[in-house]
């Protein structure tokens, strides 16, 4: 049996917050292949990277990586021969079974895989509940049905009251809706998951943004779609010709305090966006899992606005807007797409749970204040994050964001994904540009997100000066730290 390439990409981001331990680093390398290698993330025979192309990759010396490798030889987890490389030992796991591997995107690895004493900067989540989301949940326990009342409690479509609540909502914006235009999800995450499943088979054609959110990427890597992008700006004439070029099945868009950038797309321009799918007989999704989040008032109307041919598809969350914790989202769509939709998402989780989404019903009159406080603190701590950068990290360049979690931040030089690598070791999880872009571009940039207290952003940013400082002296590359150098 032949070795099978693994990716460098792949590879790195499976390594995660590999260095963030005590102890040389050649031997933290160590560990954490072998942890991969035991647990079937990488299969027998796959290929890893040559020595010097993953010691640039992880900003550390080649004999870092040379040393883990022997290591790893000598405990019979590797093979490896000069001149045809380094891979997984054939009987390793034997019984493993071959087919994709799971996700390596950092994001997904920062929850999947947290670790103490890291500064989880990797992640935009906001902070705690607000006392409003109690007093929901107060109320939902009030409301729960009795014994005899023959209520089961499986709502696949969603509990009645707050896809009403939700309907009505976007009725009171301007979007006529009915109840039967909402599914109720488990977070935006399962709504994109679900419109892949409807609407993306393999080797179908899905257009998004560039950058934009990866849990999006995942969704259609997932789905075996190919990925195309445009730019971030989706200036109607660029997305137009994009739409003729790669002629799409589907077009997630994330229009308004986009994820990473913060920027917003006008209200004009929104109107040609869906006029050119329509024209194009493309699917749109519109991403407002931000669009509370606006610094300056209300944002521009959704997609769906624009849209008399039930193009597009909203997706919604409480996630960012109240708090992580509760995973509770929606789409808003035609009935014929929601039903075909509520079909997939029974067969997955039968529903999402009905206390949940009882308490979310009772929050969505509060929403809007919530939101107003949650923006304004957001911009409080924008605010601060960017005059800690200006000050410690002059070089860095960003544009202030509109709204949302995140700054977008440009290095004057090297990568962002080697930069990672250092600032881990510095305290501090960063996640790498490349992460964001379907096309691997943005190798310079960085998402920070500004949701962490005015103090924690503070140290944060004097641990990313610090490992600027260290990445910098080693000209951007490799040796960064030595092999034989202890990590906090």
């Amino acid at each position: 049996m032949e070795p099978i390439p693994w990716p460098v990409d792949r590879l790195v981001a499976q390594l995660g917050r590999w260095s963030a331990g005590r102890g040389p680093l050649y031997l933290l390398l160590a560990l954490r292949l072998r942890q991969l290698i035991e647990s079937g993330q990488l299969p027998p025979m796959a290929a890893l990277p040559a020595d010097r192309t993953l010691a640039e990759r992880l900003a550390v010396g080649r004999g870092t990586v040379v040393a883990a490798y022997d290591r790893l030889r000598q405990d019979h987890k590797l093979d490896r021969h000069q001149g045809r490389g380094t891979w997984v030992a054939p009987a390793v796991l034997s019984g493993a079974r071959p087919g994709p591997p799971p996700t390596a995107n950092p994001l997904f690895l920062n929850y999947l895989e947290p670790m103490s004493g890291v500064r989880p900067l990797a992640c935009a989540a906001p902070p705690g509940p607000p006392p409003e989301l109690a007093a929901a949940y107060q109320l939902a326990l009030a409301a729960l049905p009795g014994e005899d009342s023959g209520d089961i409690g499986y709502h696949p479509l969603g509990h009645p009251r707050l896809r009403e609540a939700l309907a009505r909502r976007y009725t009171e914006q301007g979007v006529p809706t009915g109840p039967e235009q909402v599914l109720v999800t488990t977070g935006g995450q399962q709504a994109l998951a679900l419109i892949g499943r409807l609407l993306l088979g393999p080797g179908e054609v899905v257009l998004v943004q560039a950058p934009t959110y990866p849990g999006a990427l995942e969704v259609f890597r997932e789905a075996a779609a190919l990925i195309r992008t445009v730019p971030r700006d989706l200036a109607p004439t660029g997305f137009a010709s994009a739409l003729s070029r790669h002629r799409p099945r589907l077009a997630y868009l994330n229009p308004t305090n986009h994820n990473p950038t913060g920027t917003t797309v006008p209200a004009l321009a929104r109107r040609a966006l869906v006029e050119a799918a329509d024209a194009h007989e493309v699917r749109l999704i519109d991403d407002e899992v931000l669009a509370e989040l606006t610094f300056d008032g209300a944002g521009p109307p959704g997609l769906a606005a624009f849209d008399p041919h039930g193009r597009v598809l909203t997706v919604g969350s409480f996630s960012k807007t109240v708090w992580g914790g509760l995973r509770t989202g929606w789409i808003r769509a035609t009935e014929g797409d929601i039903a075909q939709l509520a079909r997939f998402k029974a067969i997955h989780d039968k529903g999402s749970a009905a206390l949940e989404q009882v308490a979310a019903a009772a929050l969505l009159p509060e929403l809007d204040a919530v939101a107003a406080r949650r923006a304004a603190e957001l911009r409080r701590r924008h605010d601060h994050l960017a005059g800690e950068l200006r000050t410690l990290l002059p070089e860095w360049s960003f544009e202030q964001a509109g709204g949302g979690l995140c700054l977008w931040v440009r290095l004057p030089r090297g990568d962002g994904s080697a930069f990672a690598q250092v600032a881990l070791r510095h305290g501090v999880a960063v996640l790498p540009g490349a992460a964001l872009d379907a096309d691997r571009g943005c190798a310079d940039r960085l998402r920070i997100p500004f949701t962490a207290t005015p103090q924690e952003l503070s140290e944060a940013v004097r641990c990313l000066a610090e490992a600027w400082a260290a990445y910098d002296r080693a000209g951007g590359s490799a040796a960064a730290v030595s092999v034989h150098a202890l990590v906090v």
